[in-house]
């Protein structure tokens, strides 16, 4: 992605290791069993997760910056960790960082197509207010990206939803998504004449990338819905 979206999205930059490592000891958990779970996750070792939670540890304890150990493991792209949490039946599927994202957010704006499908499987919560995964996913230029945007849909995410400032899924990926996403959100009836709290519309957002194919590509929708462009 290129660095409009990265500025776009500041909040959404991962926790370094370093910073990782700093964890205090949570006074509802043993200290070693609390260390050696957020060890786990940082070194990506489903072997001890899956003893700790067979001796009860629990798999919705925070570290000291609030982060549950679902949410920690995508953001550390310990893709085995978060499995082995998963089978968990006590793991909270819809917890949410301090930032308000949930695991289907950052598992969609990872383009992590089988993390997706299986916070699904789970019952994962498609349509939160404010952010939600559909527009994380609809940021996203990867085939994988196209996947999950599809999926999503699939499972009655709204089309149209609604960011803190009104922008839409089409939106973002008019300006930082791939033009197989803008495709297929138009096709699926998002609609192209919204407009944010700014006033801008999707074709807006295009132009201000210097976008000037995806603009026409959503020019062709307005016209096709009978109304004036923008």
């Amino acid at each position: 992605m290129g660095t409009r979206f990265q500025a776009f999205f500041s909040h959404l930059r991962f926790l370094a290791l370093p910073f990782a490592l700093l964890f205090l000891q949570h006074p509802g958990a043993q200290a070693g069993s609390y260390d050696d779970f957020f060890t786990a996750i940082i070194r990506d070792n489903p072997g001890t997760i899956t003893d700790l939670l067979r001796r009860g540890f629990d798999p919705n304890t925070p570290n000291e910056r609030g982060d549950k150990g679902l949410l920690l493991a995508l953001q550390l792209e310990s893709d085995r960790v978060f499995f082995a949490l998963l089978q968990s039946p006590q793991v909270d599927v819809n917890a949410h960082n301090a930032r308000g994202e949930t695991p289907l957010m950052l598992a969609a704006i990872k383009g992590n197509l089988p993390a997706v499908q299986a916070l699904l499987a789970r019952g994962a919560d498609v349509n939160q207010p404010g952010w939600a995964p559909l527009h994380y996913a609809a940021s996203g230029d990867t085939p994988q990206h196209a996947q999950i945007v599809k999926l999503l849909l699939e499972h009655s995410a709204y089309i149209d939803a609604a960011s803190p400032n009104g922008s839409t899924p089409l939106m973002l990926a008019a300006r930082y998504g791939s033009e197989t996403i803008v495709q297929l959100l138009l096709q699926e009836g998002a609609d192209p004449t919204l407009k944010n709290q700014l006033g801008l519309t999707a074709r807006d957002f295009a132009l201000g990338a210097e976008r000037e194919h995806t603009a026409a590509l959503i020019d062709t929708a307005v016209r096709g819905r009978g109304q004036p462009k923008n």
